[in-house]
């Protein structure tokens, strides 16, 4: 999400900066604060931003990182009219109240002159320490720390402010507002794009789009959904957070069936399909046939296709046996007849014939883990 956003606002990941994914740390290079603030007006995943001021792997390190920043930097925030507070953080580590004291009270060299405000501050510092993932080893001292001004927060508020519980209506499929927005953030939505999803749901995609400024459309194989037959129409839960559709959920496979137009011999008429009161006749999908008639897979079962490039594959553990990921792909040029013919032979797609019967699979063992506790409970 934070590469996708740096694209669209500016920055890149600084030259320092190791990309550790055990740590919850990253350092960026950004151009300006304001690129900084729109950054985080966007993302749900990062906490705040802050303009590094220091940073090391010991606090002597940090303190003589602190020493060579530039002082003329540092002093518009130190001014003796201003009033400024220090916070600590620490990741996987808890300090007493003495021990972060003595932390802020080591930072004396710095030239503060403004006064200490502890409830309104004007300008706020934050001491981050980092002690690791691993809850059962955390180390005496920090692997790293960093010194900086504190500019922005995140947007996290958003999951709760577009949260499915205050939906007027949901389904089986309905994204959860913390995926939505990341979803519309890989894609890098920002006003006046068009947004079109296929598998629209009860348009939880649309919904984060239409918040950063998009115009939103799309359609479904339900079609009580799309009319709105015995529920509200899909508009309606855009209109309950003042978004409006400007212009006129993917299939999971677990929760809902996955599905497809057309019977199983394809005897569909070109004529019927255009009637505008048809009912469209619909068939079992299989995962491999989707994946067989959208993009052509290698053999490490990552979706590829000449039109489009492959920006990230990122996978979102469910249970310890079952997960799934969120494909982020760009288009680098036009369909042309050629490309028609770019997919797999049959024997090469065997490897995901074998999750046609996932959603089965998995039921089954819901099922049997259920039977299997009713059992227990009885003796």
């Amino acid at each position: 999400e934070i590469t996708s956003l740096l694209s669209l606002y500016g920055g890149q990941f600084s030259g320092e900066q190791e990309i550790r994914v055990n740590s919850p740390f990253w350092i960026l290079s950004i151009p300006s604060e304001e690129m900084a603030r729109g950054l985080m007006k966007r993302t749900v995943c990062a906490k705040s931003v802050f303009e590094l001021w220091g940073h090391g792997r010991s606090a002597g390190e940090l303190y003589a990182s602190l020493k060579n920043y530039p002082m003329d930097k540092m002093l518009p925030y130190l001014q003796s009219d201003s009033t400024y507070k220090v916070h600590i953080h620490t990741f996987n580590k808890t300090l007493t109240q003495a021990q972060k004291i003595k932390k802020i009270d080591a930072l004396e060299f710095l030239p503060f002159k403004g006064k200490v405000n502890l409830k309104n501050p004007e300008h706020i510092f934050w001491i981050l320490e980092d002690y690791g993932m691993d809850p059962n080893n955390v180390p005496e001292e920090p692997f790293h720390l960093y010194f900086g001004r504190w500019i922005a927060d995140g947007q996290r508020e958003l999951i709760e402010s577009y949260s499915v519980k205050k939906r007027h209506f949901i389904g089986n499929t309905s994204m959860d507002a913390c995926l939505s927005f990341i979803m519309a953030n890989h894609g890098r939505v920002k006003p006046n794009d068009v947004v079109y999803d296929p598998f629209v749901g009860t348009g939880g995609l649309l919904i984060s789009s239409a918040h950063f400024g998009a115009y939103v459309c799309g359609t479904d194989i339900d079609y009580n959904t799309i009319h709105g037959l015995g529920m509200l129409h899909i508009s309606k839960p855009l209109k309950s957070y003042s978004l409006e559709f400007k212009d006129t959920d993917a299939p999971y496979g677990i929760r809902e069936a996955t599905r497809r137009m057309g019977s199983q011999k394809e005897t569909v008429k070109s004529a019927e399909r255009s009637t505008e009161n048809h009912i469209f006749v619909s068939s079992n999908y299989h995962l491999s046939d989707i994946f067989f008639d959208l993009l052509k897979y290698t053999e490490e079962i990552i979706p590829r296709h000449p039109c489009l490039k492959l920006i990230s594959n990122c996978e979102q553990m469910l249970s310890s046996h079952t997960s799934r990921r969120l494909i982020t792909m760009e288009k680098v040029k036009e369909f042309k007849d050629q490309d028609q013919n770019s997919y797999l032979l049959d024997g090469q797609c065997m490897p995901y014939r074998g999750h046609n019967s996932f959603r089965e699979k998995y039921f089954s063992g819901v099922t049997k883990r259920i039977a299997k506790e009713e059992k227990d409970n009885q003796k």
